[in-house]
């Protein structure tokens, strides 16, 4: 090569070249966090739902979440599939969590001795049954679609009595293995929503049972907490599992997401939730999808 040639070659590369890694710099979330579906684990086993091997894949998820910048994980229920001894279990690995980690409860979560009901809660470190947390201008809000159920109470209880009126009022039965949002449950979230907005925070919900789109794995009062949220321009998603095949709806301008079973692969299926100001971006694992949630405009 001759020195004329180089002298034309070098601007060129540098023409390509610079510009490239210029805008080939990805624009960084605003934080990110884990999300895990139906762990599901007790000392059995079947061709579909794998629950002897909930340990395993569960402490393969929390090395690779370690690894990984989050500001908290999230598991949206049925941490077991049932018997208290399988808390004993698969508790310990989800304590290993180097980042903050949170539990909504799960129908399954309930699959205990009846004079054990009550307990399930602390048991998973909840203080409160459904609560909320914040990240900046975010506020991330917990709800127990258990709270009126046919099987987190115990029996002769009046939280039982008072579902088991709810259930036979129904023309049409619901899934006996589904629940809702009680009034006073409803109450503190429609205070929540307000006071999010007047704070200028976004919202995101996290439960075990999906409210949208139709589904037998929904909520029974799903269509009284849609229109609810629906009013609350600064709603971006709800986020759940229960239903194992996951799934995806939106409504309102607001995305319902569905995210896999854990149990129901020899795999795996979890997700990282990386937080933009104008979308969310789902990086699945294992069985879970990836995809790209974009905020709508809503006023």
């Amino acid at each position: 090569m001759t020195l004329g040639s180089m002298k034309i070659c070098f601007p060129l590369l540098a023409l390509l070249c610079f510009p490239v890694l210029q805008c080939g710099a990805a624009e960084p979330p605003l934080f990110a966090f884990g999300a895990i579906a139906d762990c599901q684990y007790c000392n059995k086993d079947s061709k579909v739902r794998r629950y002897n091997l909930s340990p395993e894949k569960l402490g393969k998820c929390v090395a690779h979440f370690n690894r990984s910048d989050l500001s908290f994980v999230v598991h949206l229920g049925d941490f077991i599939d049932r018997d208290w001894e399988s808390f004993d279990v698969v508790v310990p690995i989800f304590e290993q969590l180097q980042a903050a980690h949170y539990h909504v409860l799960g129908n399954h979560d309930f699959s205990v001795a009846e004079e054990r009901k009550k307990e399930v809660p602390a048991r998973l470190g909840l203080a409160s049954r459904y609560y909320s947390f914040e990240r900046g201008k975010w506020r991330f809000i917990v709800l127990d679609g258990n709270d009126v159920s046919l099987y987190a109470h115990p029996e002769g209880s009046e939280q039982k009595l008072a579902a088991k009126a709810l259930y036979d009022s129904f023309e049409k039965k619901p899934p006996a293995w589904n629940g809702a949002l009680g009034a006073g449950q409803m109450c503190w979230l429609r205070e929540q929503l307000r006071a999010t907005g007047n704070a200028g925070q976004r919202v995101i919900l996290f439960c075990h049972f999906p409210v949208h789109p139709e589904n037998g794995h929904n909520l029974w009062n799903d269509e009284e907490v849609t229109d609810l949220l629906a009013q609350y321009p600064h709603v971006v998603a709800w986020i759940n599992g229960h239903n194992h095949r996951g799934n995806y709806g939106e409504k309102d301008g607001i995305h319902y997401l569905t995210l896999k079973g854990m149990v129901d692969t020899s795999e795996t299926s979890y997700a990282i939730i990386e937080v933009f100001q104008d979308r969310l971006e789902i990086r699945g694992f294992g069985r879970e999808q990836g995809r790209t949630l974009p905020f709508p405009v809503r006023k």
